[in-house]
């Protein structure tokens, strides 16, 4: 009888023939710059399907070209990746930051709007505030977590706007955003020859704890650096959505030359099969610590998804689009930077470093690292403040992380 297998089954099956590899159990890594065509054909058709000229026909896998196009191993990968968020298909990059701008530069021209939700990545924040405008596409920001009426009014007063851009949860303040009212908004003022996109960073949930396709959101972005990469390791990024979209993107990113490569992917490939474990292991890790922070008497307030503190509007939302809350924890502490910097610098269990979703726990302050290169009024306006830490929950035991966190906030 016929059984639909869950991901985490499928994952270990899709995307990999053994047999076309001396039956090696474990994919091997396919270390080469280019690939030997059949004949001249099989060339000629490799070359129109890379560069857009035509599109691939219904099951035809096209012949492997050069590294910076197609790697089996990011293959295997983009494959693999998209059980979870059920999509048609994913584009391995180089970076979060190489999926993240080839991406919305694949959609984006001269004379066009991009919104996003505010604050975001500082990566993302300085592309969107800096480097796009130098190319003539306006950037316009929302707070994170804002009602849709307050999203639609930007749409209607930006009738260019090709992208909406959504970082849910909102990094560093962990606000959530609505992305079915988004990618509805999205459709209803889309026209002829103008479709406006929804583009989410599901890096802080997924694809374990969210899947945006499944609201209505038409392509999902990945730091593949954080929890699909899980050991800190690697650096890497992933863009799944439609075979449509993810053909655009892959163009772009065959040109721009922001393809990963067969080393990181087989990296990747190693942590697939743990990252459902590993999140959740984390998450479970995070809510014993975020009990021990709301109850601590130096933490004015803790952001966290699906707690009181943030509010019945950010509960609904984490009701509505969440199946679990992560294990990335922002907090407020009585005081500023001094005293954020003392416990920061007091803790062991906990190291400061950027970066997150490692099996280590990590600790940082976005006000002068991530995101130092934002404005004061940015920051300020954004909720990210001097007295804000952010705690990324890694594997150790919880009670060792909480005994580590006490000893630095009681000094």
């Amino acid at each position: 009888m016929f059984r639909k297998l869950k991901p985490q089954t499928k994952l270990f099956s899709k995307g990999y023939d053994p047999q076309l590899s001396e039956g090696s159990a474990i994919p091997p890594v396919f270390r080469t710059s280019t690939f030997i065509f059949k004949n001249s054909q099989e060339g000629k058709r490799a070359f129109e399907i890379a560069y857009g000229l035509k599109t691939a026909n219904k099951g035809e896998v096209p012949a492997l070209i050069y590294t910076r196009v197609n790697n089996p191993n990011c293959q295997m990968v983009e494959d693999k990746i998209t059980v979870w968020d059920d999509a048609e298909e994913a584009a391995l990059f180089s970076s979060g930051m190489g999926a993240i701008s080839s991406t919305c530069l694949s959609f984006l021209k001269p004379g066009d709007t991009l919104l996003f939700s505010d604050p975001v990545y500082g990566g993302t924040e300085f592309f969107f505030r800096k480097i796009l405008p130098e190319y003539k596409i306006k950037t316009v920001p929302f707070p994170a977590g804002s009602r849709p009426a307050v999203i639609e009014r930007l749409v209607k007063d930006n009738p260019s706007t090709r992208i909406i851009f959504i970082e849910s949860p909102a990094n560093p303040t962990i606000q959530l955003t609505d992305i079915e009212s988004a990618s509805d908004i999205a459709r209803r003022n889309s026209r002829e020859n103008h479709r406006i996109r929804v583009i989410v960073d599901n890096t802080f949930m997924g694809p374990i704890f969210c899947s945006p396709l499944k609201f209505g959101a038409d392509l999902i972005v990945y730091s593949a650096t954080k929890f699909i990469g899980g050991h800190s390791d690697l650096v890497a990024g992933i863009t799944l959505g439609s075979k449509e979209d993810i053909g655009s993107v892959k163009v772009t990113r065959t040109i721009f030359g922001s393809n990963s490569d067969p080393d990181t992917a087989w990296l990747i490939l190693r942590s697939l099969g743990t990252l459902d474990l590993r999140m959740k292991k984390q998450a479970k890790n995070a809510k014993k610590i975020v009990e021990f922070l709301q109850k601590h008497p130096r933490v004015k307030k803790v952001a966290y998804p699906g707690i009181d503190q943030m509010g019945d509007y950010q509960l609904q939302l984490y009701e509505k689009q969440c199946k679990g809350s992560g294990s990335l924890i922002s907090f407020y502490i009585e005081g500023g930077e001094k005293e954020a910097f003392r416990v920061m610098d007091a803790t062991r269990e906990f190291l400061l470093a950027v970066s997150l979703g490692g099996i280590e726990s990590l600790i940082e302050h976005p006000h002068a690292m991530t995101h130092a290169d934002m404005t004061e009024e940015e920051k300020r306006t954004a909720g990210i403040t001097p007295n804000l830490i952010r705690l990324s929950v890694g594997l150790q035991d919880a009670e060792d992380l909480i005994h580590d966190l006490k000893n630095a906030l009681d000094i």
